[in-house]
């Protein structure tokens, strides 16, 4: 399964689902998908994500199991 840190992040930078959704070009829904683990993003769209909380992929994406950077 994959972790992410976009539902803490989001919130720490005063960003909507839907803000945050318009910013990287996808729909509130899919923030939500994502934040809830339904979801994995394609790598463009993780990368895209990364530079929205300029962090690196790595510190926002993890593998159940690895422990986040």
């Amino acid at each position: 399964m994959l972790h992410n840190r976009v539902k803490e992040l989001r919130a720490r930078f005063g960003f909507s689902q839907g803000e945050l959704g318009e910013r990287v070009g996808v729909t509130r829904q899919t923030i939500g998908f994502i934040e809830k683990g339904d979801f994995s993003p394609s790598i463009t769209l993780a990368l895209k994500l990364s530079r929205e909380f300029e962090i690196s992929v790595d510190q926002l994406f993890w593998l159940e199991g690895d422990k986040p950077l």
